[in-house]
């Protein structure tokens, strides 16, 4: 690896959500010490980094902040920028980058596309058909069995899926999509695939080209409700490791998904640095890929982040580089880490914003406990307020899951928010094979 002193010595995140929080926390640690700035930010990242009200999705402001500041490493957490081409802009200016151009963007942007990729290179995925029009899709939906997944192709924020328990529902998302303009351009064009059972992991690669490292695996809970019900979400919770990936499934799953699919990409001659979020679901015949994101998941990346003893700004700056084999095998703690999202009452449906939050003092969390802004902002009177459906991402470390859960759910009732809401089952598959 490079010396610190050839590291860069200032970096921009880009994004506003409980991810970024986590990156610019585990940015701020290194060794190197890095000036951070975050753009737009929230309310808990301003407390830390200076913070510039850009939009995400602003490509020639986040452009022009770079230059002013004189920034030598963007990071780029959320897909939209991506999508947009904001890697393609700094790069064709000479600014490292770690997040894909938006041909990599792509993988995540179009459902179909990855889809189509997974067919072409023999990846283990579901079978699936893609649809524009509403009559088409129904006549294929009535040839499959129930339950069975309809997804908008583009993106949807983590709620462009539908797991149809029956018939009707699964006609109800086709015409929601293709008629009803329930997700925009996203829902013009959509997949229908078979229903997958099992359990899902999630698995973040470090990508650089054909190079790789797996991060810690992690497992996440869509759904809003305990005891997985209700609609999708972004994510209510996450828990690290996911032991159901045994060292010898890991193996596999490199062997037959994460290998395959880098090899894949880098044939379709995308030029790919950045991460790699494979959604797989552990079916009784093996594992299969549901979804490629490309970036740090979220809220994936609150659990894994804070268990790498690697240094993150050198993992990201080799990636960018073109280096990643020099940084060597990761190191990691052998702590599990819990986070359970506190996401505002409604989500992810209609929800207020502006309801006042109090935050326990540092000193009064849990031991290794942090609590990480999502959607918070500040009022025209200074109080910390809600800002989105996902609120705040409280993460706690420890030796055993069990104590990881419990610090984290006597952290999240230390939050005081009178439109609080969160599930109370994060990590319970894993407990309670244990």
């Amino acid at each position: 690896m490079p010396p610190l002193s050839a590291l860069p010595q200032s970096v921009l995140v880009v994004g506003s959500g409980g991810r970024e929080h986590t990156l610019v926390r585990a940015l701020l640690t290194s060794p190197a010490a890095p000036r951070v700035i975050c753009a737009p930010g929230n309310a808990g990242i301003a407390e830390e980094a200076p913070c510039f009200s850009i939009a995400a999705d602003d490509i020639s402001g986040l452009v022009a902040l770079v230059q002013r500041e004189k920034i030598a490493f963007v990071v780029v957490g959320p897909e939209v920028p991506l999508s947009l081409g904001l890697a393609d802009r700094l790069r064709a200016l000479g600014i490292p980058v770690y997040g894909p151009g938006a041909d990599g963007a792509r993988l995540e942007a179009s459902k179909i596309f990855t889809k189509e990729i997974l067919l072409k290179h023999h990846i283990p995925t579901a079978p699936a058909a893609f649809f524009n029009a509403i009559e088409p899709a129904l006549a294929y939906l009535r040839t499959r069995s129930i339950p069975i997944v309809v997804k908008a192709d583009g993106l949807a924020a983590g709620k462009g899926v539908v797991v149809a328990q029956s018939l009707a529902e699964a006609e109800a998302a086709v015409h929601e999509m293709l008629a009803g303009d329930k997700f925009g351009a996203a829902g013009r064009q959509l997949l229908i695939e078979d229903c997958l059972f099992g359990e899902e992991t999630s698995i973040l690669v470090v990508v650089s080209g054909r190079d790789y490292l797996i991060l810690p695996t992690s497992q996440d809970h869509k759904r809003i409700g305990d005891g997985d019900t209700g609609p999708n979400t972004g994510g209510m919770g996450t828990y690290s490791p996911a032991e159901v990936v045994t060292p010898a499934l890991l193996a596999r799953i490199e062997d037959e998904i994460v290998r395959p699919s880098v090899n894949a990409i880098a044939s379709e001659g995308i030029a790919f640095c950045g991460t790699l979020f494979i959604g797989i679901m552990l079916t009784p015949i093996g594992p299969s890929v549901i979804e490629y994101n490309t970036r740090f998941g979220d809220p994936e990346t609150q659990v894994v982040l804070p268990r790498l003893t690697t240094d993150l700004l050198q993992l990201l700056w080799a990636a960018a580089c073109d280096r990643l084999p020099a940084v060597g095998p990761l190191v990691v703690k052998p702590d599990y880490a819990v986070c359970v999202v506190v996401a505002a009452r409604g989500y992810p449906d209609a929800y207020t914003k502006g309801d006042a939050i109090t935050l326990p003092a540092p000193a009064a969390l849990p031991p290794a406990t942090t609590i990480y802004h999502a959607g918070t902002a500040r009022n025209t009177l200074g109080q910390l307020v809600t800002n989105g459906g996902r609120v705040l991402g409280v993460t706690a470390l420890a030796p055993s899951l069990r104590d990881a859960a419990d610090r984290a759910y006597a952290a999240c009732e230390q939050v005081l928010c009178s439109t609080k809401y969160f599930r109370r089952d994060i990590g319970a598959r894993q407990l309670n094979r244990s």
